[in-house]
This record gives structure tokens, sequence and C-alpha cells, in this order.
């Protein structure tokens, strides 16, 4: 299996499978004298580990994350630092539970991707999925933790946060938008008020057996202008790209997205006026803080859609390999709502971006 790499300059190569031994990635292209230890990425880990409610799978893995490769301390040193050379990173598998999927050994899961994979490579890893198991987005997250050290020590401080802003049909109110909020309920909810009407309906989702889709919205803020190409390298492109390959993502849209096919020019144009220090400033921010695929300097919007789970208990018609209509449903333990644990993955995606984004724009205007 190729394309396991992402990124130019700043490159992750992720590898391992659901229910193998362990999961892991290489970081290639850090710059050297970072600061980095294991608690710097387990923080981040923690925010996407199973098992931490009822709501995501209840598998129960801790993520302890190991630096193989790529820092160095002495006696002489007050940190740990990165070398410049590649970071090796692996997470133990520890809560694998393969006989779960033994009834499916052999039936492809509707919406799930067993087919294809089967059509491509001529078997499949079907315990948990195999490589296209969600939990190989630990390691995005792993090597996101570090893609935001790289910006923070380019631009100073880089922000980057998601939540969600949307369960099925059930959207929060933007008016009642609080960052602070979405680490106060299982849900990374910006919207206080949403959070239990979104239990009380995920609970019933959960309850029938059944799944829900989810809409994710990440916003990075601390980026200045300049970053991205036109044409092929174009900011919002690879956005876009690196969010689309998160599992389960069906759907991105860079700032108001889809909602400008509806507006006029007027509404859309982000106005500009001179700032009191000497610096263009925007009036909105439609665009999403990218013009021509490079960054305005204005906050980065992206939003991406996750479809339902595909594996849930409530049976479905599909086939088998042998071609013989049946019937599928599936145990084990899934997320009711996965879009839930793509908020963090999301945020690793737009870092990874923006740090190779940045050593590339270093490296062609110094």
């Amino acid at each position: 299996m190729s394309h396991n790499t992402f990124g130019h300059l700043f490159r992750v190569t992720t590898f391992g499978e659901s229910h193998g031994l362990a999961i892991g990635c290489v970081v290639d292209g850090c710059p050297p004298g970072i600061p980095l230890v294991e608690a710097d990425i387990q923080r981040e880990l923690e925010r996407r580990r199973p098992g931490q409610s009822k709501f995501v799978s209840q598998r129960q893995e801790p993520d302890a994350v190991k630096i193989l490769s790529g820092v160095f301390q002495d006696e002489r040193m007050a940190e740990q630092r990165t070398t410049g050379t590649p970071i090796g990173l692996v997470i133990e598998n520890v809560d694998q539970r393969s006989k779960d999927y033994s009834d499916i050994r052999d039936k492809y899961r509707p919406g799930h991707a067993d087919y294809t994979y089967d059509a491509k490579y001529g078997f499949r890893d079907y315990r948990g999925g195999g490589r296209q198991s969600a939990r190989e987005t630990a390691m995005r997250v792993a090597a996101g933790a570090i893609a935001r050290k790289v910006l923070d020590k380019l631009y100073g401080k880089v922000t980057i946060r998601g939540a969600l802003v949307a369960i099925g049909a059930q959207t929060i109110n933007r008016a009642n938008w609080n960052w602070d909020e979405t680490a106060n309920n299982a849900f990374f909810c910006p919207d206080p008020g949403a959070v239990a009407p979104w239990t009380e309906y995920l609970e019933g989702v959960r309850k029938r057996g059944s799944s829900i889709g989810a809409l994710v919205e990440v916003v990075a803020e601390g980026i200045p202008a300049g970053l991205g190409a036109p044409i092929y390298g174009k900011l919002d492109n690879e956005l876009a790209s690196a969010l689309m390959s998160i599992n389960a993502v069906k759907g991105v849209e860079i700032g108001d997205g889809f909602a400008t096919a509806a507006m006029s020019g007027e509404e859309n144009a982000d106005e500009m006026r001179m700032g009191n220090d000497g610096k263009p400033m925007f009036l909105s921010n439609h665009a999403g803080g990218i013009l021509g695929g490079i960054s305005t300097g204005q906050p980065i919007v992206t939003r991406f859609a996750v479809k339902p789970t595909s594996s849930i208990l409530s049976p479905r018609r599909t086939i088998d390999r042998s071609g013989a209509e049946t019937e599928i449903a599936t145990k084990g333990r899934h997320d009711p709502c996965v879009g839930i644990r793509a908020v963090p993955v999301g945020e690793a995606m737009v870092a990874l971006v923006l740090a190779d984004q940045a050593l590339r724009h270093r490296a062609q205007i110094g």
C-alpha cells in the first residue's frame, strides 16, 4: 500500500493497523532546537483518545506515545530538543478485540471501505478495519503536536482550535460561541446551550444501535499573510486535501464555503481599510483568511462534514465476498458519532499543512 506520507518539507509517514501490535509515524523536516518531550504530544492525544464518554468508542487505549528518535538532551542542556533528524513516534495497541469482527470476515459493511479495499488489494484486514481504521488518526494528532511547536517557533503563538458545530441536523447558536466551553463537555461544543439537547439526542442514537454525522469547524489564528502559492500550492487547496484525507470526511469548505454561491459580489467581498497599526485590515472574513490561495493574516476558517459511522448494530442489506446477498449487523465498540473525535484530528491536519507551508514559504522567500 502506497501513499502513507503527507507533506513536502514537513513530512509525516504513518504506519500500523487497528489491531496490530502498534501504530506509529516518522516526522521528517522538523527544524532543530525545538523543545519537545512526550508530554507535549500526550496532551493532544488525550483529547482524541477513545473511551472518555459513552458517545465515543469504548475501546480503552491509553495512547501512551513514545519518542524513539530525533531528540537529544545531555547534562549541559536544560531541556530536551529536536535535532533536525527524523522523529520516530510509536503507540502500542493494548485493547484489541479481534473476535468482535469474526462475523463480518467475509461481509462488506455498507458505507464502509470493506468492498473497495478488497477490490483494490484482493484482501483486507477486517479486524477493526486494519489500515482503514480511524485508529491511524492518533498518529496524525501526535505529528500535529510537533507541527504546532514548529509554528510557534516561527510565528510566536499560533492558535489552532476546533469545535463541533452540528450533530445531525442539530446546530449550535453561534451567538453563544465560547471557545472555553469546548473543554467543558464531551462534544467539543462551543455553545453551552446545545450540550443538553445534544446529549439527549445522541443518547437516543446510541441506544438504537445507530450513528449520526457531524460538522466540525477549525480556526487557525496567528498565521501571517503570505503562506501558500498560486495555482497548485494554494493554501486552501492543501487544507481541503488534508481534511478530506480524514476517515469519514465527505465535504470541506473554507470561510463561508458553499454559502457564497448564494451571495452577491457586494456581500461576499471582504472590504479593506488601513488599520491604526499601519497594516491593512479587513472588515469581514467571508474568504476564511485565504485569497488566491495565499493567507491574508486573518483567522483561517475551515469546516468539514463527517458522515455517520458505518459500523452499526442495525441490520443492513449487503453481499459477501462470494457475491451472495446477506445481512450485516456490526458488533464491537464504535463511535455513535465519529465526528466528535474528529475535532482534534482536524486541528492536527490544519497544523500539519500550516507547518509545511510555513517552511516552504521560508525556503522560497526567506
